[in-house]
């Protein structure tokens, strides 16, 4: 007969401590992203259609560059906490951990692209 304590069944079950952390971030992350994503739509589809001096004149500017870099950098990291918080509920084992880093790369990788290319055309 095996014998489990009620602290031996709560192990792996309970609280981590850090779900007001991730509310948090992203609640600042999707706050953010709703007063960027408006104003770079708008910078975008006014350089949709141009040529392509138009359009690299257009993310050539100042603001539009780094409104454009936040936007990768803050848009990928509140992608990868929420798949990474999805991930945690719905899988277990060796899948969640190749999933979370999975995300956190793709993210990563995607951001960085981006920025290249936008560093590729500001300057």
């Amino acid at each position: 007969m095996r014998y489990l304590t009620p602290r031996k069944r709560a192990i792996g079950k309970g609280s981590a401590h850090t779900g007001t952390h991730h509310h948090w971030s992203m609640t600042m992350s999707s706050v953010a992203l709703a007063f960027m994503v408006p104003t770079w739509m708008y910078l975008f589809g006014s350089a949709l259609g141009q040529s392509r001096a138009d359009v690299v004149a257009a993310f050539a500017q100042p603001f539009t560059a780094i409104l454009t870099a936040l936007i990768l950098v803050v848009g990928m990291r509140h992608f990868a906490m929420g798949a990474t918080i999805m991930i945690e509920d719905y899988s277990r084992g060796t899948a969640r951990k190749i999933l979370v880093m999975f995300v956190t790369s793709l993210a990563t990788v995607i951001a960085a692209t981006g920025i290249y290319a936008l560093i590729r055309i500001a300057l």
